[in-house]
């Protein structure tokens, strides 16, 4: 900013001394301010980010407000004064511009009328007189109005050929302006009429365009077939006229610069000094009002070359005040009572224009108050929340409205209230969700873990809860040399209570496993031991079977549960799945009759063959659903097991869960699902 200061005060000494500064002091002068400018504008944000001056919303609003608000009716109003202008502006330029071409066409016909009259005179006298009185008939409305007769010789076509006299050079009028003109070739017999400009100083050669004087000039010819003269009328646009043309129209002409100028011509020495001639004063006083001023624009007229006949351009500078326009507009003959039908129509605008403005100066300030009123409430919300922060529930909002906001107030207040109840509830459901974290690790750690490993048989298992721990059971029991029990059952419900019942029947198998033999005598003897001890509303499905490995057999008894699932290996001619279900009811229902689980409870034995596949499983894989609300069934469960039956073990119970997850997609699980796949292992180990 101070480079830029110093770099102006260098050019304005330099011009105090009377010489021109070189430009490139101004230019720099010039970007210096630009760039101090764009700098404060810089540190302005930054400052204003920095203070947070928009932190508070009160501020927030209230800028939007005067930005939606206030800015838009200021752009409006803006807007609506330059339309005036404009609308100002150029009603002066069309009073002005058809002004003068009534000027012109009263040109043509003075030039067309002439040559008519004169085409009848007998006489070179007649021709006089009659020239002298058109001219003093015309000499009323413009006193420098110039008559000239010029000699032509050219052909216009068919018509009158008799001749009664031979019109010589004639002239009448002041003709100060210029000599009297020749007429030029490219003027045709229909005349011409317009605007003709002339020098009054030499033209300039670079920098603005000099002023120019205009005179309306007009071309007649006599209705001949070879018109031996023409008409030529010339009213100079002078210092008398202008003040006429001001008269009549309101609009004053200060002068004329040529824009697309084809030439000018060049004054007599009379001319020279009438262009110097100044209008008449005013008789009225100077205007003082802000609407009586006169404001300058500019307005366009069209041009003649005398020369050439080309068109140009000459742009009249004008002036004229507010108050006039408004006058000529509102001057209508129509009245109601002293006022006119104008009058009251620009009364009736300013009515709304005022009431306009007041309306929008009640806006404003009811938003100034809206805005405080709700960035009150906001704040008080903002330290309620605050104190919420700091754990003080007893703190209450003050309720000072009766809206929207204070129902917010009354809302947080009762909110406050109820939260340190929501905290202990939450603490609540906190520590029984660690609760049941703790029976999940319980739970996993009584199923078997890692890899099944039992010399000469293939043992996977896989059991996925529905939630965090779950009522299905699997195990794989040694019962001694060449003997594994398998077990896979299935607790009524889940969660929780399920989870207990499933850890108790582990304690129960553990313990009767190793007293009994027959799969259908331990079976019988649990159901005696659970049915003193369950609720009357659960029970127990399960499959227990023993597989010999010596006698390659699997004997089996089912309680209530699933079917197994047996599908034969390589060595078998037919190598469909099979289901199995020997017949058997549900562990631990308290029955009066103690011997009938017993007399519906049977026991058979599956002779194991090289790579028969056992599956055992619980209704939970069977019943699982898609989104579509089908469930995967045992026919889709078989076709699985038998898509792939040589593949190796891992593999095959890879691609079953494979198939089920597939199955299922993103629908909720709702049962545990638990599968056992056993194979006897071929020669050399596991396959």
């Amino acid at each position: 900013m101070i480079v830029a200061i110093l770099l102006r005060l260098v050019a304005a000494g330099v011009r105090e001394v009377g010489r021109v500064p070189p430009g490139w002091i101004d230019a720099a002068g010039s970007v210096a301010f630009a760039a101090a400018a764009a700098g404060l504008f810089v540190q302005l944000v930054r400052e204003a980010r920095r203070q947070r001056l928009l932190w508070y919303v009160r501020r927030k609003l209230m800028a939007s407000y005067i930005f939606l608000g206030f800015v838009p009716i200021a752009l409006i109003l803006a807007f609506f004064a330059l339309g005036g202008l404009l609308l100002f502006f150029n009603v002066s330029a069309y009073l002005i511009e058809g002004r003068v071409r009534t000027l012109v066409d009263e040109g043509r016909f003075m030039a067309q009328a002439t040559a008519f009259e004169l085409d009848g005179a007998r006489s070179l006298a007649e021709a006089d007189d009659i020239l002298t009185k058109r001219r003093a008939v015309e000499a009323v409305r413009h006193p420098r109005v110039s008559f000239a007769v010029v000699p032509v010789d050219r052909t216009c076509g068919p018509g009158r050929t008799e001749r009664p006299i031979v019109m010589p050079a004639m002239r009448k009028g002041p003709w100060g302006h210029m000599d009297p003109p020749v007429v030029s070739r490219w003027i045709t017999c229909a005349g011409i009429a317009g605007l003709v400009a002339y020098n009054t100083a030499p033209p300039a050669t670079s920098g603005p365009p000099v002023p120019v004087q205009v005179v309306v000039r007009s071309v007649g010819f006599p209705d001949e077939a070879q018109p031996g003269f023409a008409v030529v009328v010339d009213v100079p646009v002078t210092a008398s006229l202008v003040e006429q043309l001001k008269r009549e129209t309101g609009v004053a002409i200060a002068s004329f610069l040529p824009i697309i100028a084809p030439g000018a011509l060049q004054p007599s020495e009379q001319g020279r000094r009438l262009a110097e001639e100044t209008p008449p004063e005013p008789s009225d006083a100077q205007p003082r009002g802000l609407f009586e001023r006169p404001r300058s624009w500019f307005a366009f007229l069209d041009m003649l070359d005398w020369e050439t006949g080309r068109q140009g351009y000459v742009a009249a500078t004008i002036a004229m005040s507010p108050a006039d326009i408004v006058r000529r507009v509102s001057a209508t003959p129509v009245r109601i009572g002293d006022y006119s039908i104008s009058q009251i129509l620009f009364a009736l605008l300013s009515v709304v224009g005022g009431l306009f403005l007041v309306i929008e100066a009640v806006a404003f300030f009811t938003g100034l108050g809206l805005a405080r009123s709700i960035t009150g409430s906001v704040h008080e919300l903002l330290v309620g929340t605050d104190r919420v922060r700091q754990q003080d529930f007893s703190y209450k909002i003050p309720i000072r409205t009766r809206d929207q906001l204070g129902d917010l107030a009354q809302s947080f207040n009762e909110m406050t209230a109820s939260i340190e109840n929501l905290l202990g509830e939450k603490a609540e459901k906190d520590r029984m969700e660690e609760e049941l974290h703790v029976a999940q690790r319980i739970q996993t750690s009584l199923l078997p873990r890692g890899d099944l490993a039992v010399p000469g048989l293939d043992v996977v298992g896989v059991c996925e809860p529905a939630r965090q721990v779950g009522g299905d059971y699997y195990d794989v029991l040694p019962l001694g040399p060449g003997r594994v029990g398998i077990i896979v059952a299935d607790v009524a419900g889940k969660g929780a209570s399920a989870a207990l019942y499933m850890a108790e029947l582990k304690g129960l198998m553990l313990a009767l496993s190793g007293r009994h033999a027959s799969p259908r005598e331990l079976l019988i003897e649990a159901d005696r031991a659970l049915s003193r001890h369950l609720d009357g509303r659960s029970f127990i499905t399960i499959t227990y079977g023993i597989v010999d490995l010596t006698a390659r057999t699997f004997t089996y008894a089912r309680a209530g549960h699933c079917p197994l699932l047996y599908m034969p290996g390589s060595h078998a001619a037919d190598r469909a799945p099979r289901l199995l279900a020997p017949e058997g009811m549900v562990l631990g229902l308290d029955l009066s009759d103690s011997g009938l689980f017993g007399r519906l409870l049977h026991e058979d034995v599956l002779p194991l063959g090289p790579g028969d596949v056992v599956l055992l499983f619980t209704d939970g894989v069977t019943e699982a659903m898609n989104s579509r609300l089908e469930c995967f069934g045992e026919a889709r469960l078989a076709a699985a097991l038998e898509a792939s039956p040589d593949q190796t073990f891992d593999l095959l119970k890879d691609g079953l869960l494979r198939r089920l997850r597939a199955f299922v997609g993103d629908a909720e699980q709702h049962d545990d699902m638990t599968m056992v796949l056993l194979r006897l292992a071929p020669q050399g180990g596991r396959a």
